[in-house]
């Protein structure tokens, strides 16, 4: 897994249980298609957040009922959109990431599809998580 999704899976675990309860995982299905990765990718994604978000299921449970599913679902399409980033466009980038970056998560993603490189002042730049 490359550190940027790494990055964003510990960020976007680590949020609140509220701000995990408020994204809107509906607004991400153009993405869920575009952001397959190969099964190997997949399943390290899907481990990661599991194991991340399994250690607060007593939190999330207190916010909501099924919020530990929802939350690893959003979470994972999230994680696997960071890791597709060069392959998505703007509307699918958008879709599935600024839900996450409204919660709080504020990440580096280049996307070249997107005109924003490294050596942009434009960037996102990473605080949570980091």
């Amino acid at each position: 897994m490359d550190p940027t999704t790494a990055r964003h899976i510990r960020s976007a675990t680590a949020l609140p249980a509220d701000a995990l309860a408020v994204l809107d995982q509906a607004s991400s299905a153009g993405g869920t298609r575009a952001a397959r990765v190969p099964a190997s990718e997949h399943s390290a994604i899907d481990h990661a957040v599991a194991s991340a978000l399994l250690l607060r299921v007593d939190e999330l449970n207190q916010v909501r009922e099924g919020l530990l599913t929802q939350s690893k679902s959003a979470c994972a399409i999230a994680a696997r959109a960071v890791h597709k980033r060069g392959k998505l466009t703007e509307d699918q980038h958008r879709a599935v990431l600024d839900p996450f970056t409204a919660a709080g998560v504020a990440e580096l993603v280049e996307c070249p599809l997107l005109g924003v490189h490294r050596d942009d002042p434009r960037r996102r730049t990473v605080h949570a998580g980091s």
